[in-house]
């Protein structure tokens, strides 16, 4: 027990370990060399909610100097040689099998992971959601009315927002791959605030840098429905791709049972950023008649000065890699040499396809083709289409229906808090309940659940309902547990190599943007106020949902999985020894990988 162990000798256990550490990396390692008895069996793939808040000791250990190297297959003669990283992966010449590292320096390394690498990604995270949600905000003060537009323009708009943001997200995975996320991702935010603070603002302030062409145009189109759509296009095609490009640069820093606790986190942030913006729109808006502006203009100026700001910060928070930290305005980097072996070790020890590529090797066409055709990532992909169709639309019209019920402009932006923040404690708790019971469509499902006892309430309302009982519905239908980020975590573990797993991302976001495109006309104006016709919809996607492509994908998973044992027990220790060596087969394609779901 850790008490008995005296304090010089765990300070020399720890100094011992680091020598040996520092010794062997210095000798040339030959693949098939292990020495494999101090280690311990590896986590079992689930998130760590549960492990983090009730099972400390059973993952962490109860003594803090022991080892927690974990087994995986460098350790094993046989196939260590065929899960090799390869000559051009960048963090190549930190990565030693041999090396050894505590429980304290486990923990010491992720929490500084956490606060240098995760928490400023989480801010960048909330720059996109801010910027992208503030058009709901803007509807409490009358942007329609003001730029002469109809409720079928605003679907329009979301529309084709989503339309391009979803056409983007190849063209910005390949730019990604190519440059470096490090570069793209602070690019992407610099881009779209410019065009959230510049061309939404009007002539409020001239222009005192050069900027291009197109951002002056748009610009000068915003005084009605052309002018809006253009800036509905041009947001979304530099919007997209941002989501499953922070996904991978993530990738780089954590372990699988790591990431979609992360992940987690960022839907999270999300909701409390919306909080955020609900606080700043009630106070920006108040600058309504300011210069004869009015304040959902001086709303999009502010918020996107605050992206802006927080772009050009986020070119100097973002090393390219956990070995590359290091630059003019940072020497000592963030990592010491011995913490940057256990990084890059224990991620490719967890996952050793994340050594397959440079971080800034791009493309090529015949792999993206590859990951295209994958079909058993469809399933998920069909999921990311339909899940979220029945929150849609009540979300996005949720202040346009408020302010028809009576609620002004300032109470109006008050009364989204409670769902969002509700909503934050709901997603916790999903991704909790997911990690206890080790599933992902079971748990995925949970947000359709959510949603249809309260859309059918909705429905049955009548033709004139009382404003706080639409209110006290629409709030409890809006709490749902966001199971974006289980899905996003399902999505990248069952692609299983780094070249998939972008491509695969940047699918599963393009059709969970094609669902936004479903939705954001399924409210339409001659529905209006009451929409019953469109909740119809709603309550008939949900039942599908639930009834038929959750369970569905379930078995297909388990179908495939249980194909895949058959054929990987038939064969004798040898042949799985030779298919290892011989094949072509890579990321989800091998026999020895297993879906989760």
């Amino acid at each position: 027990m850790m008490s008995s162990i005296p304090v010089l000798e765990k300070k020399s256990r720890r100094a011992s370990l680091a020598s040996a550490s520092s010794t062997i990396s210095k000798e040339v390692f030959s693949p098939g060399l292990t020495f494999a008895d101090d280690l311990l069996p590896p986590i079992a793939e689930s998130a760590q909610f549960s492990n983090l808040l009730f099972r400390r000791k059973s993952i962490h250990g109860e003594d803090p100097d022991a080892v927690a190297t974990r087994r995986s297959v460098y350790d094993d003669p046989v196939l260590a040689k065929h899960y090799w990283p390869a000559e051009r992966y960048e963090n190549l010449h930190r990565f030693d099998p041999r090396t050894r590292w505590t429980f304290a320096e486990e923990r010491a390394i992720v929490r500084k992971i956490d606060w240098r690498v995760m928490i400023w990604a989480a801010i960048s995270f909330s720059a996109l959601n801010l910027d992208r949600n503030n058009l709901t905000q803007a509807n409490s003060d009358n942007i329609l009315g003001d730029l002469g537009l109809t409720t079928n323009d605003f679907n329009l708009g979301n529309s084709i927002f989503r339309i391009t943001f979803l056409a983007a997200e190849l063209p910005s995975q390949l730019v990604s791959k190519r440059v470096g996320p490090d570069r793209w991702i602070p690019s992407q935010m610099c881009m779209w605030c410019m065009f959230t603070s510049r061309a939404k603002e009007e002539s409020i302030i001239k222009p005192r840098m050069l900027i291009s062409a197109i951002v002056n145009l748009a610009q000068f189109w915003l005084s009605g429905r052309s002018s809006f759509l253009v800036c509905r296009a041009l947001l979304g095609f530099i919007q997209g791709g941002f989501i499953p490009d922070l996904i991978l640069y993530l990738s780089y820093y954590y372990t699988k049972t790591e990431l979609p606790i992360r992940l987690s986190f960022f839907w999270m942030s999300m909701n409390l950023c919306n909080i955020v913006g609900s606080f700043i729109a009630y106070g920006v808006l108040h600058l309504s008649g300011h210069l004869g502006k009015a304040g959902w203009r001086w709303l999009f100026l502010v918020e996107g000065l605050i992206t802006l700001a927080i772009g050009i910060a986020t070119f100097f928070m973002m090393p390219p890699s956990p070995t590359q930290s290091r630059t003019w305005f940072r020497p000592n980097g963030w990592f010491t040499e011995r913490e940057e072996t256990i990084i890059v070790t224990r991620v490719l020890r967890d996952d050793p396809s994340k050594g397959d590529m440079h971080n800034r090797e791009g493309l090529t066409f015949k792999r993206l083709w590859t990951a295209v055709c994958d079909y058993d990532l469809w399933p998920v992909y069909i999921l990311g289409l339909t899940f979220n169709i029945p929150i849609g639309p009540p979300l996005t019209y949720l202040t346009l229906s408020l302010k028809e019920l009576g609620f002004g402009t300032f109470e109006t932006n008050l009364l989204t808090i409670p769902s969002t923040a509700i909503g934050i404690l709901t997603m916790f708790l999903a991704s909790l309940l997911s990690e206890l019971v080790n599933d992902r469509a079971c748990i995925a499902m949970l947000e359709d659940l959510w949603a249809l006892p309260f859309l059918i309430a909705i429905y049955c309302l009548p033709e004139n309902p009382n404003p706080w009982v639409y209110y006290g519905l629409a709030t409890a239908l809006l709490s749902y547990p966001t199971v974006q980020a289980i899905q996003v975590g399902w999505c990248s573990r069952n692609s299983g190599a780094v070249a998939s797993r972008t491509v695969n991302a940047s699918l599963y976001n393009m059709f969970v943007q094609a669902g936004s495109v479903i939705y954001a006309n399924i409210y339409v104006q001659d529905d209006a106020p009451r929409y019953r016709r469109g909740n119809r919809v709603l309550i008939a996607v949900t039942c599908v949902n639930v009834i038929v492509l959750y369970p569905a994908t379930k078995a297909y998973y388990i179908w495939r999985n249980t194909l895949r044992d058959k054929k990987w027990k038939a064969m004798s220790p040898t042949e799985q020894a030779q298919y290892l060596e011989t094949t072509t087969d890579i990321g989800n394609r091998r026999l020895d990988f297993r879906f989760a779901h």
